[in-house]
């Protein structure tokens, strides 16, 4: 009798943690938040500006300091979750992002706003690896796919949904509360979020964590600032000299962090983000992909909100609207993304990189034909065939780039696939809202806007070919 409650007791403590249906709503609701936060402030930037008495260059911090904290933090933020323990960190996490967002949005002054953005990306960079790890190391087979398809449509709706909601809650001006509902409604979602973790996240780490990277975190640090800064900064500063010495050191800061990197998984220790983890091809070329599906996606909902707003003249509820038959139809064409990838192969991604591209080019044909009287109906036939290919895209990919990874360094390469996303989308803002700020003095709203959105059909192009270079299967 006591060696058979003695074998329970041994399987009880080495069981395998399982995420369950509740788990895995609570862990994509805490996914959906990061994300959300970093586009629901697209369309509240004129109010924010308004309200605050604050010019152009301050309200790019504002979307800067949160995204540049965040991608500058997450991989440390997977690797303490494999420390610590990934649950631990999400809680720890999950409860810094609602105190930060309640500072946000009870910020008295501009750069008390700007600091707790700051604060609460990397909030976000603590909570974020987490939910990737925990799916990787606490599901298998089948509901590991399913997991990884639904985290791809949570995040790929999140995205759209953040803007839509960013619109309508400055619109409503809840209990005269105006631009700072946005980060205010964060609260009651988060406590709601930390009562389901405690009960329903299991606890999973690594069988053998590795001490902090020191090394590696502070060299990756500088390589991400010395590019994400001056390029998010340099435009509304008038590029001085400091925005071109930040980028004429991100090379030599990026080629130290390699060195140290491959130096430190040669002599077998576990480094900030392992060279040999690229062996990987799935995840290897996955990663190359998204640099540029996510720099378009997110400059495109960057610059639209722009154009919309301030050349066709609408409300913040009208063009948060316009871009509802993109969520609608990502959400529903992603459900169907699991049978299709069973069935077709990753061939799937590259046939969402056409229809995504015929949405865009149905997009400039509105806005050259209809400017400046855009809204929702002139848009949504090419906002919802772009939802559409987004959807056959982003969830397909995030369950490619993590499909080999072992569930030992489950941590280490969510970390490394969620900062190459959270640096694509923040280079995207920089990069074509750059050009379409650029552009709007010497060519006029219309003419930039087509431009721009030509450069991202560009980048629809490229992804389409890196496609074609993705294992047929998903692993």
């Amino acid at each position: 009798m006591t060696e058979t409650v003695t074998t329970s007791a041994v399987r009880a403590r080495t069981a395998s943690p399982v995420l369950s249906g509740p788990g895995l709503f609570t862990v994509l609701l805490a996914a959906a938040l990061p994300l959300v936060d970093f586009f629901i402030v697209n369309v509240a930037l004129p109010a924010i500006g308004a309200d605050l008495a604050t010019g152009e260059s301050v309200l790019e911090l504002v979307v800067a300091g949160y995204g540049v904290a965040y991608a500058v933090l997450l991989v440390l933020g997977g690797r303490l979750g494999d420390l610590f323990g990934r649950r631990r960190l999400f809680l720890g996490g999950m409860a810094a992002f609602g105190l930060t967002s309640l500072a946000c949005g009870l910020a008295p002054g501009a750069w008390s706003l700007v600091a707790a953005r700051v604060a609460q990306g990397a909030s976000a960079a603590a909570m974020l690896p987490q939910v990737l790890a925990t799916i990787q190391a606490a599901t298998s087979g089948g509901r590991r796919a399913r997991a990884m398809s639904l985290y791809g449509a949570t995040a790929g709706l999140a995205m759209v949904a953040g803007q839509i909601l960013g619109g309508v809650l400055v619109a409503a001006d809840l209990a005269g509360t105006g631009w700072r509902a946005i980060f205010l409604v964060n609260v009651p979602v988060v406590l709601v979020g930390l009562v389901l973790a405690v009960r329903f996240v299991p606890e999973t780490r690594s069988q053998h964590p590795e001490p902090v990277d020191v090394p590696g975190t502070v060299l990756l640090a500088v390589s991400l600032l010395t590019l994400l800064v001056p390029l998010t900064e340099g435009r509304a500063a008038g590029w001085p000299l400091w925005t071109w010495l930040s980028l004429a050191a991100f090379p030599l800061a990026a080629a130290a962090f390699y060195a140290v990197e491959r130096r430190a998984d040669r002599q077998g220790r576990t480094p900030l983000l392992p060279p040999s983890l690229f062996a990987l091809a799935s995840l290897r070329r996955g990663l190359v992909l998204m640099l540029p599906f996510s720099i378009g996606f997110s400059g495109f909902m960057f610059v639209i909100a722009l154009a919309l707003q301030q050349g066709a003249g609408l409300g913040p509820v009208q063009a948060g609207l316009a871009l509802a038959p993109m969520a609608v139809a990502f959400l529903f064409v992603s459900l169907a993304g699991p049978r299709l990838i069973a069935r077709y192969g990753t061939r799937v991604v590259t046939a969402g990189s056409v229809v995504q591209g015929v949405g865009v080019l149905l997009i400039v044909l509105a806005v050259w034909r209809d400017w400046p009287h855009l809204g929702f109906v002139s848009l949504l036939p090419g906002a919802a065939v772009a939802g559409a290919g987004q959807a056959l895209q982003l969830p397909n990919v995030f369950r490619i780039v993590l499909s080999e990874v072992p569930a030992a360094r489950a941590g280490v390469g969510s970390g490394v696939m969620v900062t190459t996303q959270q640096s694509a989308l923040a280079l995207g803002v920089a990069t074509l809202g750059t050009l379409f700020l650029t552009l709007v003095p010497h060519h006029g709203m219309r003419d930039a806007l087509v431009i721009t959105l030509l450069v991202q059909l560009a980048g629809i192009a490229l992804t389409g070919l890196l496609s074609l270079r993705l294992p047929r299967t998903d692993g």
